[in-house]
């Protein structure tokens, strides 16, 4: 291997160790002082409990570990969101779980928390995937209630998703392991069947102390609305269990004998790890996000016996589209090709750049996806769309409009992976957040904005001097490289990952040795929602 590849491993590393630093933080919630005291409670933290309930060594991935990242600093911040959210194996079958942590303001809803559930419920819908609730909140976080309580995609979006499911027949169950009380009870209750944990677990519209404000009423929490009331008297839940543990055996027990239902049908067969070592990927990707590199390389290593039957190989060459498998599944990837290539007409491309061809291929290659009934994954590192007269006079809008709408009317299942950067109308072309994946993933590496830092800094920069003198103020040299640095920082801190990650803009950031665990396990979910309308690529001009 040569130096730039050590320097870029080297570098790649860091960011991992970075990463998973972060990570091994918010795992505590709301910190080993209040697990302790949950664990006084005789009850399981919200990661025990999932832990628990899935199936032993298998797999697992986790949708926004990441979110509410350095945010809500003024209210003690809100590691995770406050709900632990993974898609897992239980009793074998795939389902998403969504589990409260009460380490963290004792499971209160903050604005993000709403988002993330929201979330969750909406992989849920796409994939029909069966989800479990593993509950144990206060309710609404009120110093914020105005960001969470009111909005369509509010707290009460929760429950009318419920209600959606119901119809659609996705299995909700619903474990009350801890307090839910006023609006959120209603979401054990709208679920398909609702368990209690007996003396920890409570459900009621509102709690004692309320009631007694209320309406004068003297009665304990536990008489209101316990397991014994709920299981014996009213009814409104369907399983009294004795501690955590029995309630997270017998949701495994109910999981156990659920039945199957029809599949999508994407086309796997046994799966080949890549034939170029996959630990390899850490030393492609650049340390300096300017500098080139082949895609093909990232590739050969993502997919199973590094093959690539690549389509219209030397045409368009600034995306790179082909078919291959992943962990055996077929899938159909639109790369964006890091390296300077040649066109056809024997013209320089630049490196992450969509031109004219590549994007008249792309979406040449996505319906052909779609006709064939193969789900698709994106890998990007795009800085946009080619700009400038031969460009804009070649019709790049009208073919990068061809590209957007073969990709935003597409039936199969998709899946975008952020490996480096993804800027302006690039991030939207290469199936960005806006565009429905059902999974959007980034690597450590991974740059989110309208445009680079510092081509940003350099605009901002000149429309604040253009102001500035246009009051008659002089600016030096030296102030103005100390305003392009300022504004750079500030944009950049903006681009990050991890600050994309908190404000749940992709699901999760990922080391990049486990791209193939998470392709493979969306599309094994999205493989239970079988495809119901035909795919009509809509107006594009020829």
């Amino acid at each position: 291997m040569d130096i730039e590849f050590n320097k870029n491993q080297d570098k790649m590393s860091l960011l991992i160790s970075a990463m998973e630093k972060k990570l091994e933080k918010i795992y505590l919630g709301g910190g080993k002082t209040r697990i302790a005291k949950t664990h006084e409670q005789g009850k399981m933290t919200a990661r025990e409990r999932i832990n628990f309930l899935i199936d032993k060594d298998s797999k697992t991935i986790e949708i926004g570990a990441f979110a509410g990242d350095d945010m809500y600093k003024e209210h003690g911040g809100c590691p995770a969101g406050g709900v632990v959210i993974v898609i897992a194996y239980v009793s074998g079958r795939q389902c998403i779980i969504s589990a409260n942590d009460a380490t963290v303001k004792a499971g209160a809803w903050f604005p993000i928390t709403g988002k993330k559930n929201l979330r969750a419920q909406e992989i849920a819908m796409e994939n029909r995937l069966p989800i479990i609730y593993l509950v144990d909140s206060a309710g609404v976080y009120l110093p914020m209630q105005d960001e969470i309580f009111p909005d369509k995609e509010h707290f009460g979006r929760i429950f009318r998703n419920n209600a959606i499911m119901s119809g659609m027949g996705i299995l909700q169950i619903s474990a009350v392991m801890g307090s839910c009380v006023a609006g959120g009870a209603y979401l054990p209750i709208m679920s398909d069947e609702a368990l209690i944990v007996d003396k920890t677990g409570s459900i009621f519209l509102a709690g004692s102390y309320l009631v007694k404000a209320a309406i004068g009423e003297t009665i304990d929490n536990e008489t209101l609305g316990g397991a014994t009331t709920h299981c014996e008297i009213s009814g409104v839940t369907d399983y009294k269990c004795k501690d955590d543990a029995d309630c997270l055996t017998r949701i495994r027990n109910i999981f156990s004998k659920v039945g199957h239902f029809d599949k999508a049908g994407f086309n796997r067969i046994e799966a080949i790890l890549p034939k170029k070592d996959e630990n390899e990927i850490i030393g492609i990707i650049p340390y300096a996000r300017d500098k080139q590199y082949d895609m093909h390389e990232i590739i050969a290593r993502l997919v199973d016996n590094s093959d690539f039957e690549e389509f219209k190989e030397t045409y368009g060459q600034s995306l790179l589209c082909g078919l291959a498998r992943i962990d055996g599944w077929s899938v159909g990837i639109v790369a964006n090709q890091r390296k300077v290539v040649k066109s056809k007409k024997g013209e320089m491309q630049f490196g992450g750049v969509i031109y004219s061809d590549s994007a008249d291929k792309s979406a040449r290659f996505i319906m052909n996806c779609n006709q064939k009934k193969i789900p698709l994954l994106f890998l990007q590192d795009v800085t946009g769309f080619m700009v400038g007269s031969r460009s804009e006079h070649g019709g790049i809008i009208k073919d990068g409009a061809k590209m957007v709408n073969a990709m935003a009317n597409s039936v199969v299942p998709k899946f975008t992976v952020i490996i480096g950067n993804s800027y302006g109308a690039g991030n939207y072309a290469m199936c960005g957040k806006a565009f429905d994946p059902r999974l959007i993933l980034a690597w450590p590496t991974a740059q989110i904005a309208v445009m680079g830092g510092a081509q940003a800094a350099k605009v901002l920069v000149q429309i604040e001097i253009a102001s500035l003198k246009a009051k008659g103020e002089v600016i030096t040299p030296e102030q103005e490289t100390e305003l392009f640095n300022k504004t750079k920082d500030r944009y950049d801190s903006q681009t990050s990952p991890y600050y994309a990650a908190a404000h749940l803009w992709v699901d999760a950031i990922i080391n990049p040795l486990d791209t193939r665990k998470w392709i493979s396990m969306g599309i094994e979910m999205a493989n239970n929602a079988p495809i119901t309308k035909a795919y009509n690529v809509g107006v594009i001009q020829t």
